[in-house]
């Protein structure tokens, strides 16, 4: 009697699998709102929105919001807020032009001394959110009040004024203020290095896990021998030297320094990480997913320009942009969490 081996049934098709999947991933809210906000500009903006010109204008504005919002957005990931980056981006910035500028020291020393600035305060707010438990709000809001001030007043009396000038000279100004084709900033390749530098953390280091496993459950984290307090710190470091990075290249740009520049980034970096896909209440977002919330935010606030729209809507669409993307982005975790995706394993140190 012949035997016939039963036929195994054809595998099931995995499209449908691949598409949950792509709906739970953090950053697949963020990717539908920036194609839908390109579209539209781009059928309301015609040529001046897809022109050299019209990229150029928001893609040097995500560049420089990117290189903030990557930092700040790992920071909300593991459950904290870093309102001092305006400050430090403005204080970074006169630090540089004073250094270098009024009193003639090498470009490099400056440079130095304004990353230097950024990792003190960071440390500094790392360690009183770290050792005190008082909510990061307001331990980085105090910082951004205490800091402009102490920029305003050190500048009043150094220089006599609040505007300083600086010639950052050929080498420097080509590696941190030049304009590739005479429009697209070279902020964007330092955005990209920030970003590739993020995503190797987060994936190829204990760090990454740390970070999630902090911003899920902070006192679990540290029953399981992560260093809750050298992770915070290092990540509000981090935060504060992406502040200091803008407030170098924007000083190479613009051949000199403000006290007034850099407040605009202490929200815009929030609402851009928020929009990519970053939960307030930590645990939850990705680097693709804060890329495509700062291309979002770019997109809207200069977009509008190009277009036959009055620029006061443009306040008015991000704020909507705003609520729209807190809404899809706890739709998108729902989903997630009833599927059954777990937070990723804890690695101890």
């Amino acid at each position: 009697m012949q035997v016939t081996k039963p036929v195994a049934a054809p595998p099931a098709p995995r499209t449908q699998s691949s598409f949950g999947r792509l709906t739970r991933r953090p950053e697949t809210g963020a990717l539908a709102g920036t194609v839908l906000v390109f579209v539209i500009f781009t059928v309301l903006g015609g040529s001046n929105f897809i022109s050299i010109g019209g990229v150029a204008s928001w893609l040097n504005v995500a560049a420089e919001l990117a290189i903030i919002a990557l930092p700040v957005g790992l920071l909300m990931i593991a459950g904290e807020l870093d309102l001092s980056v305006g400050s430090v981006l403005a204080a970074s910035s006169m630090t540089m032009a004073i250094v270098s500028g009024t009193y003639g020291a090498p470009m490099i020393v400056g440079i130095v001394a304004a990353l230097a600035v950024g990792a003190a305060a960071g440390f500094i707010n790392g360690l009183i959110v770290s050792r005190t438990n008082v909510p990061s709000f307001v331990v980085t809001l105090g910082m951004n009040f205490g800091l402009a001030g102490i920029t305003l007043g050190l500048s009043r009396l150094i220089t006599g004024t609040t505007n300083v000038p600086l010639d950052p000279g050929p080498f420097f100004k080509g590696l941190f203020g030049s304009l590739i084709g005479g429009q697209f900033e070279v902020a964007i390749f330092w955005a990209l290095g920030v970003a590739l530098l993020i995503v190797w953390l987060l994936q190829m280091t204990p760090f990454g896990n740390w970070v999630f496993a902090i911003g899920g459950d902070k006192e679990s984290a540290r029953a399981t021998g992560i260093p809750v307090t050298r992770v915070k710190i290092s990540l509000f470091m981090m935060s504060a030297l992406g502040a200091s990075l803008v407030g170098i290249i924007q000083t190479c740009l613009y051949n000199g320094a403000q006290t007034s520049t850099g407040q605009s980034f202490v929200f815009n970096s929030i609402i851009a990480a928020v929009i990519g896909g970053v939960l307030l209440t930590g645990g939850y977002g990705s680097v693709p997913g804060i890329i495509l919330g700062t291309l979002t935010f770019a997109i809207v606030s200069q977009g509008i320009y190009t277009t036959s729209l009055s620029s006061d809507w443009a306040s008015f669409i991000l704020g909507a942009l705003l609520l729209a993307a807190v809404l899809m982005n706890n739709t998108f975790r729902k989903l997630a969490l009833s599927s059954g995706v777990r937070a990723p394993k804890i690695k101890k140190a």
